[in-house]
């Protein structure tokens, strides 16, 4: 697999989905590498939870890391005894042209269109379209997270897709002892965002938001930031009050706990694939508001609140309304069980095994 950051990571919904597959498919007896990006010179090759792991070159310069690491990983992946290259995001895709040309079977999953996020160049883009549309034409198999990309790619390309939803290990239920220790909050005294801290993530629009409201709750951000200055303005837009308050990255029973104990947990998004957190938030029968694109739409149904994606003013009053609404024990048990039925794992992974066994079907008739 290619196109993660790091492996076991959360740092963000790429990350979460390599970690879940890489695991759960070597369980079912699968021999799966995967290729981190790294600062050695040379390949590094060890095993991290039974799952084979590459440390791939990659160098500092963030605008080149993302796109030297895949191609170095690509060329040493060739060389590997795989009977297929997965490549994650639409970035990294862009050598899986060259794994095509050496008659590679490859497998592409499109996590989102990130060329629509604003905060990217006009090369980096153009770059990300790049990868697009050569998964597009050159992967064997492109998996899709939501209809409304399905459709997309239909639309765009004339592609067909496979529709693979993504999935989510329940959230368990955990009390508020841990984050009462660590941050001073207790149960229902908060709004919660987890994930990325990036623009495309609306993170600016809610701290905007939260400030017009008014509410009485305090604001708890938690995630990396990989961009140092755009964490630095979120900072400067919180201001000095206190009751913004970053978390940094969470995981574990530190992240269940503030999932399971807040008031509302907040979806900002601009753009998404599948939003992995929305998942969790839902999974554990927390009250759920986000920004009505139709990705976050298309997977919370009825069990969550909207806003107008990227309107301060609506998510402030949504705020408002939703920031005190006390949340009956049968509806989070029915939106438990929504998640449940619909976001298991074991489809996923069965999915993944019928994609993975045709092509290699496919390669051996070919042979």
């Amino acid at each position: 697999m290619i196109g993660h950051k790091e492996f076991p990571s959360r740092a963000g919904g790429v990350e979460v989905v390599v970690y879940e597959l890489a695991t759960r498919l070597t369980a079912r007896g699968v021999d799966v590498t995967v290729y981190n990006r790294g600062k050695e010179k040379h390949h590094n090759r060890y095993k991290e939870l039974g799952v084979n792991v590459v440390r791939s070159f990659t160098p500092k310069n963030k605008s080149l890391n993302a796109m030297v690491y895949s191609f170095v990983a690509t060329f040493h992946a060739l060389f590997g005894k795989y009977d297929i290259i997965h490549y994650h995001a639409i970035g990294p895709c862009v050598p899986l042209v060259i794994a095509h040309i050496f008659g590679r079977k490859t497998v592409a999953t499109i996590h989102g269109l990130n060329w629509k996020v604003d905060k990217w160049g006009s090369f980096a883009a153009k770059y990300l379209r790049l990868g697009e549309k050569i998964a597009a034409k050159y992967a064997d198999t492109v998996i899709t997270l939501s209809e409304g990309m399905r459709q997309y790619f239909l639309d765009t390309y004339d592609r067909d897709t496979v529709l693979v939803k993504n999935a989510v290990s329940p959230i368990p239920e955990t009390p508020d002892d841990i984050i009462r220790e660590k941050y001073g909050l207790e149960k229902g005294s908060y709004v919660l965002y987890i994930g990325r801290l990036s623009p495309e993530k609306g993170i600016q629009d809610l701290i905007s938001a939260y400030r017009k409201s008014g509410i009485a709750k305090k604001l708890v951000v938690a995630g990396e930031a990989a961009d140092s200055a755009f964490l630095d303005d979120l900072r400067a837009l919180a201001g000095d009050g206190g009751d913004v308050m970053f978390a940094g990255l969470v995981s574990g029973e530190l992240m269940n706990s503030l999932y399971c104990n807040t008031a509302l947990y907040v979806l900002p998004s601009h753009t998404e694939g599948l939003a992995l957190t929305l998942l969790e938030a839902l999974s554990c029968g927390a009250d759920c508001l986000v920004s009505n694109i139709e990705e976050n739409t298309s997977v919370a149904g009825k069990y969550a609140e909207t806003f107008e994606s990227g309107n301060v003013d609506d998510l402030a009053d949504k705020l408002v309304k939703c920031a005190d609404r006390i949340k009956a024990p049968s509806e989070s048990e029915e939106q438990k069980k929504y998640v449940s039925a619909n976001y298991g794992y074991d489809r996923v992974i069965d999915e993944h095994m019928k994609i993975y066994n045709a092509l290699v079907r496919k390669e051996e008739r070919n042979a």
